[in-house]
This record gives C-alpha cells, sequence and structure tokens, in this order.
C-alpha cells in the first residue's frame, strides 16, 4: 500500500467521523460512502451532513458531497474529503480500494466482504473477524474499548449506552411512535428533565411529545423531518452542563476507535 492509495469509509456518524479525521489527519486519502438519508443524532461531528448540506466540517476537515469518483478527484485536490452516496459499494470495482472500512455501526453486517478490499475492517459487533472481515474493532465502552480482534467479534450488542455522567440508558432518547421528527430545540440546547425536545407528526395528523428524562445539554438530535418508526433513536442528552463545547468535538471514544484503525493502517502501509 502507499500513501496515495485510497481508504473507503462505509458511513459517515460520529464514530465513522472520528476514524475519518484521524485518516485524513495523517496525510491519507479517503473516501466516504454514505446512504442517501443519513440518519446521524451527533450531527455536529458528522462529516454524513454533508449529504444534506452540500458539504460540512468538523475539527478543521471540510467534506464535501461528490456525484462521482471524477468529481471526488476535486475535492481531494482541495485536501478535503469526498462523501459519495452509495450504500452498497457499486463504485468499488472501479475505484480499487487498498482498505476498507465499515464504520456503519449498524450492530450488523449490511454487505460489506473480505473481496472488497486487500484489508477490510469493521467497527462493532456484527462481523467475525477472519471471516467476514479481516479485522474487527472493538466499540463498546470499558476496558477493551478500541481493542484490535483478528480471530472473533466484538461484544455483541448490549442495548445499553455507555454511562456518562452517572447516566446510561436515561440519556438516550427514543421515539415513542412512528411518524415524522420535528424539532423544538437544536444540538447544544440546555434542557430540563421533562421537558419537550420534539414533536412527532403522525399519519394521523397527530402530534406527539418527545420528552427527556434527564436534565444537561442536548448533545445530540436527529434532523428536523426525518421519517421515524417507533423506538427508532432520536437523541443524545448529556447531563454534565460544563461540557458543552462537546457538542462539536469528536469524542473520547470515537478517538480512541480511530487510533486503533489508524494502526491498522499503518501497519498495512509499511508492508
Amino acid at each position: 500500500m502507499k500513501r496515495e492509495e485510497l481508504i473507503v469509509v462505509r458511513g459517515g456518524g460520529d464514530l465513522a467521523t472520528g476514524t475519518i479525521h484521524r485518516l485524513w489527519s495523517a496525510g491519507l486519502r479517503v473516501l466516504v460512502l454514505e446512504a442517501e438519508h443519513p440518519a446521524a443524532i451527533r450531527r455536529q461531528v458528522s462529516l454524513c451532513e454533508a449529504v444534506y448540506e452540500g458539504e460540512t466540517t468538523v475539527e478543521g476537515l471540510r467534506a464535501v458531497r461528490a456525484a462521482s469518483l471524477a468529481e471526488a478527484e476535486a475535492v481531494w485536490a482541495e485536501n478535503a474529503v469526498p462523501v459519495l452516496v452509495d450504500p452498497k459499494g457499486a463504485c468499488l470495482p472501479k475505484a480499487k480500494p487498498a482498505v476498507l472500512i465499515d464504520a456503519i455501526i449498524a450492530k450488523k453486517n449490511l454487505g460489506t466482504t473480505r473481496a472488497m478490499a486487500p484489508l477490510t475492517i469493521a467497527l462493532g459487533p456484527g462481523f467475525v473477524a477472519g471471516r467476514d472481515v479481516d479485522v474487527v474493532v472493538e466499540t463498546k465502552r470499558g476496558h477493551k474499548l478500541g481493542r484490535i480482534i483478528r480471530e472473533g467479534a466484538a461484544a455483541p450488542n448490549s442495548g445499553v449506552p455507555g454511562i456518562i455522567g452517572g447516566y446510561g440508558a436515561e440519556r438516550v432518547i427514543h421515539s415513542p411512535a412512528a411518524g415524522i421528527f420535528r424539532n423544538c430545540h437544536a444540538i447544544a440546547d440546555f434542557v430540563e428533565a421533562g421537558e419537550t425536545i420534539a414533536e412527532l407528526e403522525t399519519s394521523e395528523g397527530g402530534r406527539i411529545p418527545v420528552k427527556t428524562q434527564i436534565s444537561g445539554i442536548l448533545r445530540g438530535l436527529l434532523r428536523d423531518g426525518y421519517p421515524v418508526t417507533k423506538g427508532f433513536k432520536v437523541a443524545d442528552v448529556d447531563p454534565r452542563r460544563e461540557e458543552l463545547e462537546n457538542c462539536f468535538l469528536i469524542s473520547d471514544k470515537a478517538r480512541c476507535i480511530a487510533g486503533s484503525v489508524l494502526e491498522l493502517v499503518a501497519a498495512q502501509l509499511w508492508k
């Protein structure tokens, strides 16, 4: 592998963005593949927002939506990262990446195979190293976060968020019903326990309030107008009121995972 060879990252959410930022900072060429309608809630630190806005910037890294690999070349020439809507990876035979990273964090494999690149890496559960991909990186908070797994799988999805400021499940908000998500607040707002942060427009024309269980900073919030199903993750409240700037910074978790990915890529680079 040479420095000018391509690294493809499937997914542009907040954890993926930590990895993309680290690779870009190391001077490597990265292409992001995204879905047509990304559903990130930590939108201030998610490069997938370029799908909607045309471009976005996270900690100095500018991401630009590209319509093709040809357009991606112009983005790379500007020292930016192109984001291509290509959820199935149709461009891969032509792109010929040296490394492919599945950073969708879907808790299951949405089609990544070892045939997609000489080195394939997956973040989190849903993959078996040595079968689905070459290597898996642990994404569960705790002592093993960021651990490189060459045989076997990451810890299964527990469905319980990591503890922040003494809160776990309480800090994550899920949709109480199906409908169209309508924001009443913005990311970085202070909210109180029991406060309505959004509403759901139902098919019957009604509106159902979406409330927070705890007080704190609204660190993540789904995009206004997004159609959701019951139980869909729509927001994240950080109880640490002094951590306002974290709404706009890549998380410690994302940076830890990114370091492991860069280690793997560097080892491939020096082969």
